[in-house]
């Protein structure tokens, strides 16, 4: 950085703190705890992906076994509310300071996946808890996918990775393309990965209340440093 850069940077408070991109990609990687922990801890269900979960609700309501019709409803749902809630939040808060914004809402998903964390911990394995978990992770996803479609920051849309493979292989030189952003797209692949396989690994071995935790703190972390700029 030049130091006229790191001058104009030091007037900017929206620059201060980690970009955009980076933050994006650690979001990425809690979606992979978060699906990882709804997945396999809460029959089959999808609390972040909600492309998943509608394929899964029509599983669930032909009968196919280990799936919820009501766990299903009940993610997408909350998932639906939550992002109504971050619709409201960027457009009261996104005009004044993006940074701000953006920390409101991290903070908000820290306390949400804080508190599925704590009733994880408090009461394992009850019905009541998994209903619990869904609509507090699920609420969470809806406000922060909210948020990034409002930032539109491309190929980092933190919850589902479809399109960026797409682009992935359709801009490569082998698509014909230049390969413009590969590194993003294939940072955002990875990053999904380096969330779902330790996700998965501490569900089947440790618990739900582990991998939620950590999650929490990632979105904590995020919350005091995230910046307004990509």
């Amino acid at each position: 950085m030049s130091a006229e850069s790191a001058e104009a940077q030091a007037y900017d408070p929206e620059a201060r703190g980690l970009r955009l991109v980076v933050v994006l990609l650690v979001l990425t990687v809690i979606s992979g705890l978060i699906d990882a922990v709804s997945f396999l801890g809460l029959e089959r269900v999808f609390t972040a992906n909600m492309t998943g979960n509608v394929v899964v609700l029509g599983f669930a309501a032909a009968g196919a076994p280990g799936f919820s019709v009501l766990h299903t409803l009940t993610s997408l749902g909350a998932f639906v509310v939550g992002a109504s809630a971050g619709g409201r939040v960027a457009r009261r808060l996104g005009a004044a300071s993006r940074r701000a914004w953006v920390r409101a809402a991290l903070g908000a998903e820290a306390v949400l996946v804080g508190a599925a964390s704590a009733v994880a911990f408090a009461a394992p394995g009850t019905t009541g808890t998994a209903y619990a978990l869904i609509t507090l992770t699920a609420l969470a996803m809806g406000l922060r996918n909210a948020t990034v479609r409002k930032l539109g920051v491309p190929d980092l849309t933190t919850t589902v990775v479809t399109m960026t493979l797409t682009g992935l292989a359709a801009d490569s030189p082998l698509g014909g393309g230049t390969g413009m952003r590969s590194l993003r797209r294939a940072a955002a692949v990875v990053a999904m990965l380096a969330g779902a396989l330790p996700g998965a690994w501490l569900v089947l071995h440790h618990g739900l209340g582990i991998p939620l935790l950590i999650a929490a703190l990632l979105a904590t972390a995020l919350a005091v440093t995230a910046s307004g700029r990509e």
